[in-house]
């Protein structure tokens, strides 16, 4: 959203009771697990906890295919949960099923990320809305036409679109469409799935403060999933930040904002676009690399492989600019990642190709002093010095006899780190962040 916008938005309105609503514990929801071909599952959603108090629009970001939409569509039962419990109001919806989870599915809706897909053209506005009450057998027909035009009315629409279908309206009025439809049963949950990202700037700012609006009068529980963060704050009463299906930390809005704590969120609040020119943006956060396989996610912490703030072992003295090179090269010797004929290439063609007498005479090694220098101006932009440069230099001898396997494990035994070994969850406080920078539960 622009600076106007986001200024044309009210503040959220706090109407949460401090009672909560939907209580989430060790909820996964893998995909693939047992298959034909691969045994190995998306985990899309690994053990992620929290709660939403009734009332309250909890935030939820991330980079995507991070599983937000999967952690959302698993809340109301649209996906189902591989292991773990969603509580709403006390009962476990996981373990519903049949005519339970139908009755149930009353409270709960979803407003989708797209509103010209999530609507069937093939239906006048007023069967779209009326869908919901048709399924649940809810009242008489004629009741059922009332309430349509009444939900018509509430999102800012007219009597006449009734019997008009989706193509005949803007990308904001088919949103407005899809939130009427969410209302249709009265729920009390809603999971609105980026809402307006696929909405014009100007309009944005007008189904955000619908929303607030419906919140407030209808006593209304979100979960707002977004990756426009300027949108999150100001519609969100608590923010939980989530990467490759863990949630890393959560704290209210104004706290996570000024203080955020985990490297993951300092690198998002680091992303939001200046709208300043002038603005000094050399502290910005560049997180290298991509979001890792959620079918193979990283030992220990999962954001480990792009963290600009990991741990050294303890008691080695090494710059973290440094360190993160160190971490870099080691996921591409682990990988296989280096091409060495390439390498050696370069270095002939600095020392001068070796003769086939000097080869032999050198037990078949090359110019070792050129091989390594090819190696760290390839993969080093900032080079270690001391013990850490020692012991790279020392890998970089056994890639040049072509040993990778050595080297891996030189360098695993040199430089593993906490954050490898061990996998950081939440504490129990008011501000936890799942993060080997701060103390972790016993």
């Amino acid at each position: 959203m622009s600076e106007q916008s986001v200024q044309q938005t009210e503040e959220a309105v706090d109407v949460s009771t401090g009672e909560p609503l939907i209580e989430v514990n060790d909820l996964k929801t893998y995909y693939g697990e047992g298959g034909l071909v691969d045994d190995n599952p998306v985990k899309a959603v690994d053990g992620v906890s929290f709660t939403i108090e009734r009332g309250e629009t909890l935030g939820l970001v991330g980079e995507s295919g991070c599983g937000k939409t999967t952690l959302g569509r698993t809340l109301i039962q649209l996906e189902e949960a591989t292991a773990g419990e969603v509580l709403f109001d006390g009962t476990d919806i996981t373990q519903l099923s049949g005519t339970e989870l139908k009755n149930w599915r009353r409270n709960s809706q979803m407003v989708f990320q797209d509103p010209e897909s999530s609507l069937n053209d093939r239906m006048t506005v007023g069967e779209i809305i009326r869908e919901p009450l048709d399924v649940h057998d809810w009242k008489t027909p004629q009741e059922r036409r009332a309430r349509v035009r009444e939900l018509l009315d509430v999102v800012g629409l007219q009597p006449e679109h009734y019997y008009r279908y989706p193509h005949q309206f803007s990308g904001g009025q088919r949103q407005r469409i899809g939130i009427a439809r969410a209302l249709a049963v009265d729920p009390d949950f809603i999971v609105a799935d980026e809402p307006v990202s696929a909405l014009d700037v100007s309009v944005q700012a007008q189904i955000i403060n619908l929303l607030e609006d419906l919140q407030e009068e209808f006593g209304l529980t979100f979960l707002f999933i977004a990756h426009d963060l300027s949108v999150v704050r100001h519609i969100s009463d608590r923010v939980a930040v989530m990467y490759l299906g863990e949630i890393v930390e959560v704290a209210d809005t104004d706290e996570l904002f000024a203080d955020p704590k985990h490297p993951y969120t300092q690198a998002l609040l680091s992303a939001i676009p200046e709208p300043d020119p002038r603005a000094d943006t050399e502290d910005r956060i560049i997180l290298e690399g991509d979001v890792p396989s959620p079918i193979d996610p990283p030992s220990g912490c999962h954001f480990r492989t792009r963290c600009p703030q990991v741990i050294p072992p303890e008691g080695m003295d090494v710059e973290q600019d440094a360190y993160r090179q160190v971490m870099d090269y080691r996921g591409r010797v682990e990988d296989r990642a280096i091409n060495l004929e390439s390498v050696r290439e370069e270095a002939d063609d600095r020392s001068g190709a070796p003769t086939q007498e000097a080869t032999a005479a050198d037990g078949g090694r090359r110019d070792t002093a050129a091989f390594h220098d090819v190696l760290w101006e390839r993969l080093f932009a900032v080079e270690p010095t001391g013990r850490p440069r020692q012991v790279v230099e020392e890998s970089f001898d056994h890639l040049a006899d072509g040993d990778w396997e050595a080297a891996e494990s030189l360098l695993a035994e040199e430089f593993e780190s906490v954050c490898e070994r061990v996998d950081p969850v939440l504490q129990e406080e008011a501000h936890p962040s799942a993060c080997h920078l701060y103390d972790q539960p016993n």
